[in-house]
């Protein structure tokens, strides 16, 4: 059975690069435009990794990741960010906040889908 990926990214172009890097793979891919509305797709899916931004409008990176981790049913759900952000200080706020693992962009589609593919095991 394929896993689901939930990916949240406010950038049209990110999105459809992460879906087909991940379609390539064999993974089921939903999508969010930010914060707020990944926080929406969650009350009606079960991914088993979420990748997102951290600069997002509405709700950025780290409000998704902690709303997420104060969902019981997502408190162990793997997140990966996915940012252009290389800056000490916001990974380890991100680490505060639930995530599990970064990664830079831009992505390499191989190493990206490696990644999902260790964390979803």
């Amino acid at each position: 059975m394929s896993k689901l990926v939930l990916t949240v990214d406010d950038s049209r172009t990110m999105r459809d690069m992460l879906k087909l890097a991940l379609n390539d793979a064999a993974f089921t891919v939903v999508q969010a435009v930010d914060g707020a509305h990944g926080l929406e797709v969650l009350k009606d899916s079960a991914p088993d990794v979420i990748i997102t931004d951290i600069n997002m409008p509405n709700l950025d990176g780290f409000g998704f990741i902690e709303g997420v981790r104060r969902d019981a049913r997502h408190g162990a759900t793997p997140i990966l960010v996915l940012t252009t952000e290389s800056d000490p200080d916001k990974k380890q706020r991100a680490r505060q906040a639930g995530a599990t693992g970064w990664i830079v962009k831009p992505f390499d589609p191989e190493k990206l889908v490696e990644a999902v593919r260790r964390v979803a095991a």
